[in-house]
């Protein structure tokens, strides 16, 4: 049987995940038809909070589904969930090395701006194999990867003080 603890974890994810993807749907695009990711920010969070890669590997897929419902980019169905299973275990790897070395504040900023760009480079990679690309990969990556890594990163710090804060008072 699960404790209460892993059970408060599971919901604490399930949560973070719902809200990222409702957050994603409703924000409107702003920059040439890009807007901040806010489930793949809800998934580092996650994996952070998680710390097991188990749940990691879950937090990936589950990711990578809801991003497929919403994607309305050619072969973005594939794309999310090959590019979600990817990042989140280079999530992973990185909070693993990283948690007992630096302030939380600044791997989660390293976190979210290096893997944002995997995730991007990975989505346009398996999209352009599946379905093809729009327009060019240099172009689509210079255009929306780049701008998508710098506004996620800032979201992502956002969000973990948001998230970090809520929990800490909901603990207590």
């Amino acid at each position: 049987m699960k404790s209460k603890t892993d059970i408060k974890k599971l919901v604490t994810i399930a949560l973070l995940l719902a809200i990222g993807m409702v957050l994603y749907q409703i924000t409107p695009p702003f920059v040439m038809g890009m807007r901040p990711n806010f489930l793949l920010a809800m998934m580092f969070i996650a994996i952070i909070l998680a710390d097991d890669y188990k749940l990691t590997l879950i937090i990936g897929l589950v990711s990578g589904i809801y991003c497929a419902i919403i994607s309305t980019f050619p072969g973005g169905q594939v794309g999310n969930i090959v590019d979600k299973l990817i990042t989140c275990q280079v999530v992973f790897l990185m909070f693993k090395a990283m948690k007992s070395r630096m302030p939380k504040q600044v791997m989660i900023a390293i976190i979210g701006f290096i893997c944002t760009a995997v995730s991007g480079t990975v989505f346009l990679v398996t999209a352009s194999l599946v379905a093809g690309l729009p327009k060019s990969f240099t172009f689509l990556v210079l255009t929306v990867v780049i701008p998508a890594t710098i506004i996620n990163t800032v979201v992502s710090i956002i969000l973990y003080n948001a998230v970090t804060v809520s929990l800490k008072y909901s603990h207590k």
